[in-house]
């Protein structure tokens, strides 16, 4: 499944990448966050962090997400590892003063054709997150 949505943000790309690369402080704009943790010392490319996920606003899986793709201030890449397994990919471009922010994500839900359903279900609910998602970010970096 992938899902895509985007914004324009009224900030710099270096002050919103500032923010998505703040790991620990995603769960401020991110509702389906309820916290980030860095494994080991490494923050950018190679960096190991695990999710505690929230379903349905419970938080209730645990990933691991790997950073793949690192190009400040334009582009992080990650890998999910865990019960969704995927892609995801932050874009941010120079837009006027601000900055066009584009979110993709192509998850691989498990159980094969009955995960899939499920996770067809529950698209509507993630895209809703996050548009959520993306609205939070915005008004977190144009706030400062």
């Amino acid at each position: 499944m992938r899902i895509e949505a985007s914004a324009v943000i009224a900030a710099r790309p270096e002050r919103v990448w500032s923010v998505l690369a703040d790991w620990e402080g995603q769960a401020r704009w991110m509702p389906d966050v309820a916290w980030i943790r860095v494994r080991g010392t490494e923050r950018e490319s190679g960096a190991e962090l695990e999710v505690r996920t929230r379903v349905l606003g419970l938080p209730v899986l645990s990933d691991v997400v790997v950073v793949t793709g690192w190009r400040p201030p334009s582009r992080i890449a990650v890998e999910h590892r865990g019960l969704i397994e995927g892609r995801g990919e932050w874009r941010l471009e120079p837009f006027g003063g601000g900055t066009r922010f584009v979110w993709t994500e192509e998850l691989r839900p498990p159980l094969g054709p009955i995960g899939e359903l499920g996770l067809r279900l529950y698209r509507p609910v993630q895209r809703a997150l996050l548009r959520r998602s993306i609205a939070n970010l915005k008004a977190l970096c144009e706030s400062r």
